[in-house]
C-alpha cells in the first residue's frame, strides 16, 4: 500500500521525536487520525476541548523539549489559540497542526473557514499552509526547525483533502536537526564585564530561565563575588537548591528580600531573563545583562552593558577573569535579611487556620514536605502562584509550570496531563483555582481515560481571589469575583476518580498523605481562606490607599462581618499595609 500525506506526515514526526498528538478528532484530521492508529509508533491524546491540547502539548515540550497538537477546522483552531499563545509566550517548542477546510472552499465563506495565517501569526515563529503534497514535506521539516531553535510555537495549516493524497518524496531533507552552538560574547566584551564585576563591591545577580542549564557555573561566579543571588519564578526550582547565596525571587509574587539585594547593590548583574516587570527594577545602579536573545537587551532596564550570549556558555568563559572578593559585608547582611523574611513566612504556616477557613500558605507547605524530590507541578495563575512561588523549594530536580508569561486561568489541570504522559512513573501535583478548574472542567476525563496518576490539588476559597486583591488594592468593590462552586469531589467520583474534601486544617496532612498514596488520579478540595493576602515585596502608596479606601467603602455598605474576617485572618499582613 503506497503512503499517503499523512502517512507522510506521522513519519516524520516519528523521525523527530514526538510520541503523541493531542487533539479532538474529527472532519479534516480523521485522515491523520487514521495514519497514526496505522503506523503505531505514535499515540493519539483525545482531549476534550483543544485549549486543553494545546497547554498539555506547551507542558511536554517544557519538560522534553518538543511536543505536538492538533486542531481541526474552524472552532478546533480557535480553542488553540490561548494553549499556543502560552506555549509560544513561554519560548517552548510545539508544532501546531491546524487541519483546515478543502482547498476548493479557500476564500469562499465556507463551512467553518478560518484563515490560519492571520489567526495563528501573533503567536508562532512559524506559520504556512501546505497546499499541495509537495509542499507538506519541506514546510514540515521548516516548521520542525524553526520551533525547536526559534523556540516557540510553529504552526502547519493542512487542509483536509490533501491528506489523503498519495505522498510525493521530498527533494530536500526531511530530517530535524537538534544543534547546540557554543554561544558567548567576544573576548573584548568579556573583559569589559569582568572589570566591571572586579571593580563593585556590591553585586547582586538575578537569573531568569535563561540560567536554569548553569547552576554550577552561577554558584561558582557568587562565591568568588560575594553576591546574594535572586531569581524569577520561572528560574526558581533550577537556581534556589543547593545555593546558599540565594535571597528568593522577586516581583509580583516575590518577597522583599529580593527586592533588596537588587536595590541595594552597585551592580546588578542580569543572566537569562526577560523580567517584565519594570517597577522592580533598580532605576540607581548600574546594571549588565547577558542573554541568548540580542533583542531582549535593555527593554526592560538602563544598561551599562549588553552581551549576547548563552548564559552557560559565557560564564565558562567569563569565571577565569574573575578575582575573588574578600569582603563578604554586603552578601552577609541580605542572607541575614533573607532569613528574616522566610521566618516571616512562616506565619501562616504555625497557624493553619480555622474550619472552612485553612490558611493556604499552610496547605502549601505541607504539600511541599510530602511531595516526592523529583515532583513535577503544574500551578493555576492566581492565588495557587502565589502559595507554590513562596513555599514549594526546589530540590534540583523539581519542576514547575505555570502560564508564567501569558497568564491565562486554567492552565494547571491540562498542564498536568501533558506533564504525566511527557514524565511517566513522576509524581504530578496540579494547583488549581476554583475558578480555573471550574473553567476546564470536562479534561478531568481525559486524566481518567488515560489513567494518569495526576494529584489535583483544589484551592477552593469561593472567589476568583487575585483578582479580587487587585480591586481591593485598587479601591474597588469586589465585584463579581464571588464562585458557586459544586462539590469537586462529588464530580471526581462522578467521573471515575476519588475525591476527597479537607474543611478542616487538623485534616490537612492526612488527606493529603492519603491522597499521594493512593494509585491513578485523586481530586483534594481544601477550602481555604477566601481572604488570604499576598501581599507583594514593595508595597506602593496608590495600593494602600487604595486598599484604606476599599475598607472604607465596605464599612459604607455595612459589610462589618466581612471586615472583622478579614482582619482576623491577615492581622499581621494588615498591619504592615494599613
Amino acid at each position: 500500500m503506497s503512503k499517503n500525506v499523512s502517512d507522510q506526515l506521522v513519519e516524520t514526526l516519528v523521525e523527530a521525536g514526538i510520541q503523541r498528538i493531542y487533539a479532538v478528532t474529527g472532519d479534516s484530521l480523521n485522515h491523520v487520525n487514521e495514519a497514526i492508529h496505522r503506523n503505531g509508533r505514535i499515540k493519539w491524546i483525545h482531549v476534550r476541548h483543544e485549549e486543553t491540547a494545546a497547554f498539555a502539548a506547551g507542558a511536554e515540550a517544557q519538560l522534553n523539549g518538543l511536543a505536538c497538537c492538533a486542531g481541526s477546522s474552524g472552532p478546533g483552531h480557535v480553542h488553540l489559540i490561548n494553549g499556543l499563545y502560552d506555549a509560544h509566550r513561554s519560548s517552548v517548542s510545539v508544532l501546531a497542526i491546524a487541519s483546515t477546510i478543502p482547498t476548493k472552499g479557500f476564500g469562499t465563506d465556507y463551512h467553518q473557514e478560518t484563515n490560519t495565517i492571520k489567526l495563528f501569526d501573533d503567536c508562532s515563529c512559524y506559520n504556512q499552509v501546505a497546499v499541495t503534497p509537495a509542499q507538506l514535506p519541506r514546510m514540515l521539516q521548516a516548521a520542525l526547525q524553526h520551533a525547536v531553535h526559534k523556540k516557540g510555537v510553529a504552526v502547519i495549516g493542512l487542509p483536509g483533502d490533501i491528506t489523503n493524497l498519495p505522498a510525493i518524496a521530498i527533494e530536500s531533507s526531511s530530517l530535524l536537526f537538534r544543534n547546540r552552538p557554543v554561544v558567548k560574547p567576544s573576548e573584548n566584551e568579556l573583559h569589559h564585564l569582568a572589570e566591571l564585576l572586579n571593580s563593585h563591591k556590591k553585586v547582586t545577580i538575578f537569573c531568569g530561565v535563561g540560567a536554569a542549564e548553569a547552576h554550577k557555573e552561577i554558584i561558582e561566579l557568587a562565591e568568588k563575588l560575594k553576591s546574594p543571588v535572586a531569581y524569577s519564578y520561572k528560574a526558581k526550582m533550577a537556581i534556589q537548591y543547593d545555593n546558599p547565596f540565594e535571597v528568593g525571587l522577586t516581583g509580583l509574587l516575590g518577597i522583599p528580600s529580593a527586592y533588596q539585594s537588587m536595590h541595594e547593590c552597585e551592580l546588578l548583574v542580569l543572566l537569562g531573563t526577560d523580567f517584565p516587570y519594570t517597577s522592580f527594577m533598580p532605576v540607581q545602579n548600574k546594571i549588565v545583562q547577558i542573554d541568548i536573545r540580542p533583542e531582549k537587551l535593555g527593554r526592560r532596564a538602563k544598561l551599562e552593558l549588553g552581551l549576547c550570549g548563552d548564559v552557560k556558555d559565557t560564564l565558562k568563559a567569563l569565571l577565569p577573569m574573575i578575582g575573588m572578593k574578600e569582603d563578604g559585608t554586603f552578601l552577609s547582611h541580605q542572607l541575614e535579611f533573607y532569613k528574616k523574611v522566610k521566618n516571616k513566612l512562616l506565619i501562616y504556616v504555625n497557624d493553619p487556620g480555622k474550619p472552612k477557613a485553612i490558611h493556604p500558605e499552610f496547605v502549601a507547605s505541607v504539600i511541599n514536605e510530602l511531595a516526592a524530590k523529583d515532583a513535577i507541578f503544574t500551578v493555576d495563575t492566581g492565588m495557587c502562584c502565589v502559595w507554590a512561588a513562596r513555599y514549594i523549594d526546589g530540590t534540583g530536580e523539581r519542576k514547575m509550570l505555570g502560564s508564567f508569561n501569558h497568564g491565562s486561568m486554567a492552565n494547571a489541570m491540562p498542564q498536568a496531563i501533558g506533564a504525566a504522559l511527557a514524565c511517566p512513573g513522576r509524581q504530578v501535583i496540579a494547583f488549581c483555582g476554583d475558578g480555573g478548574l471550574s473553567m476546564m472542567l470536562g479534561d478531568l476525563m481525559t486524566i481518567v481515560q488515560y489513567k494518569l496518576p495526576v494529584k489535583i490539588i483544589v484551592f477552593n476559597n469561593r472567589s476568583l481571589g487575585m483578582v479580587k486583591l487587585e480591586m481591593e488594592v485598587a479601591g474597588i468593590p469586589d465585584l463579581e469575583t464571588d464562585m458557586l462552586n459544586p462539590d469537586f469531589a462529588k464530580i471526581a467520583d462522578a467521573m471515575g476518580m476519588p475525591g476527597i474534601t479537607i474543611t478542616d486544617p487538623v485534616e490537612v496532612k492526612s488527606g493529603i498523605e492519603k491522597a499521594l498514596l493512593l494509585e491513578g488520579p485523586v481530586l483534594v478540595t481544601l477550602w481555604t481562606d477566601p481572604n488570604a493576602l499576598a501581599m507583594p515585596p514593595k508595597l506602593e502608596f496608590d495600593q494602600v490607599k487604595g486598599y484604606a479606601l476599599y475598607m472604607g467603602r465596605m464599612m459604607f455598605d455595612g459589610r462589618m462581618d466581612e471586615i472583622v474576617n478579614m482582619i482576623s485572618s491577615n492581622y499581621k499582613h494588615l498591619g504592615e499595609l494599613l
